[in-house]
């Protein structure tokens, strides 16, 4: 089998679950808990999100080990044409890469 193994997850468990498993909460409550703060899963030490800024496509990576996440970023601080957000569960970081123009 080539190239990535599949992240595993556990969306078919929480699919198959009927209505009354879940709590029902408000619009606020939700804005509260998941915007004003955020939670990463104990398994996921960093999300990157990059925005290529001439092409607009965007890629995410996850990573399970800050030292992976670290090698990632000083990769991205060479690429030209990008910004990117960086978050753990401390703080989120938007960091932008422009061409330079001599």
């Amino acid at each position: 089998m080539s190239g990535k193994s599949y992240y595993p997850n556990n969306w078919q468990s929480y699919k198959d679950a009927p209505d009354n498993m879940f709590e029902k909460h408000t619009f606020e409550e939700i804005m509260t808990w998941k915007v004003a703060n955020w939670e990463l899963p104990s398994s996921v030490a960093c999300i990157i999100r990059v925005t290529h800024t001439k092409t607009g496509k965007v890629k995410e990576f996850v990573y399970q080990k800050h030292g992976c996440a670290q090698s990632k970023i000083q990769q991205l601080l060479r690429t030209p044409d990008i910004e990117f957000t960086v978050c753990d569960n401390e703080q989120i970081h938007h960091l932008s890469v422009q061409t330079s123009h001599e």
